[in-house]
């Protein structure tokens, strides 16, 4: 069942096209890599998903609703952004309470797992404007898995984090997936990400050229890794 779908979908800053003609689902159960050149539409796309950006053209619908005015369909919706910014006065464990409250989490329905796996829980009272950027970055992920969404947005999540916080982000990752969630990563590090990919989607000027099976693209391409692949794929001009 597909819980995202993007329906011709245009986005227009003045006379500049960031998003044009693009249709895409993304499935329960899967995990789906969004990449493209930097100015893509890569973000933009994401923006029109979380409703922090309105389409010029086209719909999105999660989970069959329509996106709209109502943002209350972003209740199931994790995003882990490539930077966040926190409140500066607030510690670790302020903010975790602030955003269950603000999310009407309990106790049944949290989830903290992140918080002992990557060690926030003996920094809870750290306040924020004192975190590193690796440090910031775990926050965010935690902040994106706590409400137990059905779909993850996760935009270039292990920059700036070590390799072992790096892999237990994308563990957790998988782990949603496992659990019939839908998670769509953004990376540049293609070597840490294509293991868990399912499909590649590849946005190049603000259009969709292809979004197929890694497995796919490996077979077609002749290749054995992503970043072996993809240029083969985008230089042949028969490339869906």
């Amino acid at each position: 069942m597909d819980s995202v779908v993007f329906e011709g979908i245009g986005k227009r800053y003045r006379s500049l096209w960031a998003l044009r003609g693009v249709d895409a689902a993304f499935r329960q159960g899967e995990v789906v890599m969004v990449i493209g050149p930097n100015g893509s539409g890569k973000t933009t796309l994401i923006k029109c998903l979380l409703g922090l950006v309105r389409p010029s053209e086209g719909t999105v619908r999660v989970n069959g609703q329509l996106v709209g005015s109502d943002p209350a369909y972003r209740q199931r919706i994790g995003y882990m952004p490539q930077i966040s910014q926190f409140p500066p006065a607030l510690t670790i464990g302020q903010l975790l309470e602030m955003m269950r409250d603000i999310r009407g989490l309990d106790a049944e329905t949290v989830d903290d797992t992140l918080v002992g796996a990557l060690g926030l829980d003996r920094q809870l009272e750290k306040r924020l404007s004192t975190l590193s950027g690796g440090t910031c970055q775990k926050v965010s992920a935690v902040l994106a898995f706590r409400s137990r969404p059905s779909i993850l947005v996760m935009d270039e999540p292990t920059a700036g984090l070590d390799p072992l916080s790096a892999r237990t982000v994308l563990d957790q990752a998988a782990a949603l997936r496992s659990n019939g969630g839908t998670v769509l990563i953004t990376s540049h590090l293609l070597e840490e990400v294509e293991t868990l990919a399912d499909r590649v989607a590849y946005i190049e000027d603000g259009r969709l050229r292809f979004l197929l099976p890694v497995k796919e693209i490996l077979q077609r391409s002749g290749a054995t890794r992503l970043a072996q692949a993809l240029p083969v794929m985008l230089s042949n001009s028969a490339t869906p």
